[in-house]
């Protein structure tokens, strides 16, 4: 997950809400727990520990902790480093990956196409040649991309840490991992279950899907393929899969039975395939009753920028929360915001401590105040802070 990237055409694909309705059931229980179950808990065991009854998503525990990218705060994102550190951390759901394809038509793990920021790409003199700059979702964007590698060129690149003014100490780690596939998350996936005796869930994200599409390297048959070939296309498959674009979403929804969720960036912002689509709907206008409603019609839950549960103000501080919570739920919707870390930068003003770019700030009172508004989950870079937060919150 990260910035907005949208897709095209808006497909008309007008599934009744009850045609819908098999899906979202199985996120009744999570719904629950967020309207009320959460508050009424009397324990720790209930929250801290799946169900071991339910099926799907009723299995989590809610407020769910993902991890984001892996444990991101920790190692260098989309890592297989960074996946198994977020399982060891305690997180329930783990983002792996951000997936872009290959000029092979192999999907890879990278938080963006443009690879310069991410692997040591730029020490290879072999591939200097690639760098180049293209227009991405309307931004102009210059250095390395993936659809211009074969799968086997970026096999041999390592990833590195993107954000080091922020976190310097995981460049220690810098060289240590490969690019991994989504064929080797699956099978990872499987290992790590069998290992860990328990089910080990992902939350897979297509990237720019409409601008691939156009490139002839559509992402959500690839998916759809590798899902079905796994035998983790179900309605309770533990796969969810969201996109920023709906008409991904949409896509996704003819293809396979996952739960599916839609990313939603600034309240301001407009979906690139509603660009390219010519529809005029911002964001604001998918956040609406009769926004999520249409959602409702397709997808199980909504993944909203943090700002849209409770916006800032001009300073940085947390005003009064939105009714997006209320809303949502109300039409069978989850919603799982993102994205939460501990350093100062990313935090709400009134939470931050000093002013450090790389210093941890009070981030058990900012999940709380999130936590309160009765969310269903968090993307969080820190899922050990994310899961003491969680206790926090339901037992206090």
């Amino acid at each position: 997950m990260g910035t907005q990237g949208t897709h095209g055409t808006q497909e008309s694909n007008q599934q009744t809400a009850a045609g819908a309705t098999g899906r979202r059931a199985l996120l009744g229980a999570a719904v629950l727990g967020a309207t009320g179950t959460v508050l009424g808990l009397s324990g720790p065991a209930r929250a801290a520990e799946p169900s071991r009854s339910g099926k799907g998503l009723q299995g989590l525990p809610v407020p769910t902790i993902i991890g984001h990218r892996g444990a991101s705060g920790y190692r260098p994102e989309h890592t297989f480093g960074s996946y198994q550190l977020a399982l060891d951390l305690g997180a329930d759901i783990v983002e792996a990956g951000d997936l872009v394809p290959t000029r092979d038509g192999h999907l890879v793990c990278r938080h963006e196409p443009e690879i310069g920021g991410t692997t040591d790409v730029a020490d290879h003199p072999e591939f200097a040649g690639r760098r180049t700059t293209k227009v991405l979702d309307g931004v102009s964007t210059t250095g390395w991309f993936t659809e211009d590698f074969t799968l086997a060129e970026l096999k041999t690149l390592r990833a590195v840490e993107r954000i080091p003014a922020n976190r310097p100490h995981n460049t220690l780690y810098n060289g240590r991992w490969e690019i991994p596939t989504f064929e080797e998350v699956l099978k990872w996936q499987d290992e790590q279950t069998r290992k860990r005796g328990k089910q080990v869930w992902i939350y897979p994200e297509t990237k720019h899907p409409t601008y691939f599409r156009r490139l002839g390297l559509g992402l959500e048959e690839r998916v759809a393929k590798l899902l079905h070939k796994h035998g983790k296309d179900r309605k309770n498959s533990p796969v969810i899969v969201q996109s920023f674009e709906p008409s991904s979403i949409q896509r996704l929804n003819k293809l396979v039975d996952n739960p599916l969720v839609v990313l939603l960036s600034g309240a301001a912002s407009r979906p690139w395939d509603f660009v390219e689509a010519g529809d005029p709907r911002t964001v604001a206008d998918l956040v609406t009753r009769a926004g999520l409603r249409e959602i409702a019609g397709y997808a199980q839950g909504i993944g909203p920028t943090l700002d849209l549960v409770i916006p800032k103000d001009a300073a940085g501080n947390l005003t009064t929360p939105t009714t997006l919570v209320k809303d949502a739920h109300a039409v069978g919707l989850i919603l799982h915001p993102y994205t939460m870390r501990n350093e100062n930068p990313f935090l709400p003003t009134g939470f931050r401590k000093g002013t450090d770019a790389d210093a941890y700030g009070d981030s058990f009172g900012a999940f709380r105040t999130y936590f309160a508004t009765g969310i269903d989950g968090v993307f969080t870079d820190n899922p050990d802070t994310g899961l003491l937060a969680r206790a926090d919150f339901v037992n206090g």
